[in-house]
């Protein structure tokens, strides 16, 4: 499998106070298979394996009841800073600055011009 595209959306992320009970629902549903990812220290991550994909591509997050429920895609891009200046320069507001985690990870959150929700991501060199 050929790593993902710059610009495409590569990463699901489902957030929940109620991580079982969702990831019950679309195990049953869609057959999908959960890991506990441990990358971020305090955070309790289910990395989501889709049939047929070779490794995670998305996840549910145990918010404990810190936001409201919320399902977000991610864009994978090759500068995360970059791209944060240019989406506030078309309008968008930044709601997570860049988090890096265990494995050289890094994402942020953001509201579009329109107020959509969704993230942008990197992957070190070595992940590519």
């Amino acid at each position: 499998m050929n790593a993902p595209a710059i610009g495409s959306v590569s990463w699901f992320e489902i957030g929940s106070d109620k991580p079982e009970e969702v990831k019950k629902f679309y195990s049953e549903l869609f057959g999908w298979q959960f890991k506990l990812n441990t990358d971020l220290e305090g955070v309790d991550y289910h990395a989501a394996i889709t049939p047929g994909s070779p490794g995670p591509s998305g996840g549910i997050f145990d918010h404990a009841g810190r936001f409201e429920d919320y399902a977000v895609f991610y864009v994978l891009v090759e500068d995360i800073p970059a791209t944060l200046e240019k989406a506030k320069a078309l309008g968008a507001e930044i709601t997570m600055d860049p988090v890096v985690d265990a494995s050289g990870v890094s994402f942020a959150r953001l509201r579009d011009a329109n107020g959509h929700h969704f993230g942008v991501y990197s992957m070190p060199a070595a992940m590519a």
